[in-house]
């Protein structure tokens, strides 16, 4: 079952914006929990504090105790592969959003025409990942690694290391025989030694990709702009 949150300090946009995630999860086939708040303070404290899970949450920016912004900040630790869909009149915090690794961004605006599709995206998105797992066998070994799991993978010597949120596995593989058995959109090379996980991907800057638990991993010059379109292709546009 899926956790999806609302918060927004205005009663109305809470109903509204739960309402319409419904039918996204109705449309898409999709069992879920919708929470919605009208306190930014009280989502905080229920996944700090009260350890609540969500996969999905509907934030809007400007809040009067806290702004979306800052809660996505604080929230990332406790949940890091949560989706956040923003929602705000002002278009600036669009950057700020990218580097947060935002899902998507959906102007006040824009509502209408925005909103629906960003949370069926979301769900859909959400629902593909949970059921997608790269297995490694051999004669004396079976695992299986949460594709959502995986910051990246790299060449080392005949083997590929797969880094993940539990550590380092290796695999008696090439780093292109991996990449074809992933066969998913959100890994890309971004070096010939070197294939990254979109979903954890914060930003790129100065030639390097930063990853949400804090790597920072060479692009190539000769990847660079391919990577970067790569990433606008996948997220969508947040503006």
């Amino acid at each position: 079952m899926l956790q999806i949150a609302v918060c927004d300090d205005e009663e109305s946009a809470v109903q509204a914006h739960r309402e319409m995630a419904e039918r996204c999860l109705q449309q898409c086939g999709a069992v879920g929990k919708i929470t919605v708040y009208t306190s930014s303070s009280s989502l905080l404290c229920d996944i700090t504090e009260d350890q609540f899970y969500y996969d999905l949450i509907l934030l809007d920016i400007e809040m009067p105790e806290r702004t979306g912004m800052e809660l996505a900040e604080k929230i990332k630790p406790f949940l890091p592969n949560v989706k956040i869909i923003f929602i705000t009149s002002h278009i600036e915090y669009a950057i700020d959003a990218f580097e947060l690794s935002i899902f998507r961004y959906v102007p006040k605006n824009d509502l209408d025409k925005r909103l629906f599709p960003a949370i069926q995206d979301a769900v859909r998105l959400i629902v593909l990942e949970a059921g997608k797992f790269y297995t490694i066998q051999t004669n004396s070994r079976l695992e299986k690694i949460a594709y959502q799991a995986i910051y990246y993978i790299e060449r080392d010597g005949k083997n590929a290391s797969i880094v993940s949120e539990s550590g380092v596995s290796k695999v008696r593989k090439s780093l292109a025989q991996v990449y074809d058995e992933l066969g998913a959109e959100e890994f890309i090379y971004i070096d010939r030694g070197c294939i990254v996980n979109l979903i954890h991907v914060m930003q790129v800057r100065d030639g390097m990709a930063v990853l949400k638990n804090g790597t920072s991993l060479p692009v190539s010059r000769s990847h660079l702009q391919d990577v970067k379109e790569q990433i606008n292709r996948y997220w969508g546009a947040h503006i």
